[in-house]
């Protein structure tokens, strides 16, 4: 499978190296290449696509309903970003995907203090919108 490209538009690098794509739904289809597995972070379930996907519900600048599902679905996503092209997606890119990102990072070893900074020079210097966003990252743990 043909893995994402380093320094592609949206594409983060996680500090084991695997690579992650994050975007916003509302900038129209998926480019090139389709992702193998796609975690689609909304308030209400998302249309269908045509790779594997999971739906994370996750209300517009809020978080994730079920917190314990949440850590499940980035466990997973993070696993398969090993041999797989993972992306994550809510309607802006920013803050549910950045968020999911900087929880993404810790599970694979950036300190919570330091994940949403990580994200922003990464991924979006915008990512993580709400305080209570930050928050959430702040308390996520390995």
């Amino acid at each position: 499978m043909q893995a994402w490209v380093k320094g592609a538009s949206g594409v983060m690098e996680l500090p084991s190296g695997r690579l992650v794509r994050g975007r916003g739904l509302r900038n129209g289809p998926a480019a090139e290449p389709c992702p193998a597995y796609g975690v689609y972070l909304l308030g209400k379930e998302p249309p269908p696509v045509s790779w594997e996907s999971r739906w994370l519900r996750w209300p517009d600048f809020w978080l994730p309903s079920d917190r314990a599902e949440a850590r499940a679905v980035f466990a997973e996503a993070l696993e398969r970003a090993g041999s797989e092209r993972v992306e994550f997606a809510c309607g802006g890119g920013r803050g549910r995907t950045g968020t999911a990102l900087a929880c993404l990072a810790i599970l694979d070893g950036i300190p919570a203090a330091d994940a949403v900074d990580y994200v922003r020079r990464n991924y979006d210097r915008h990512a993580v919108e709400t305080p209570w966003q930050k928050r959430f990252v702040r308390r996520f743990t390995r």
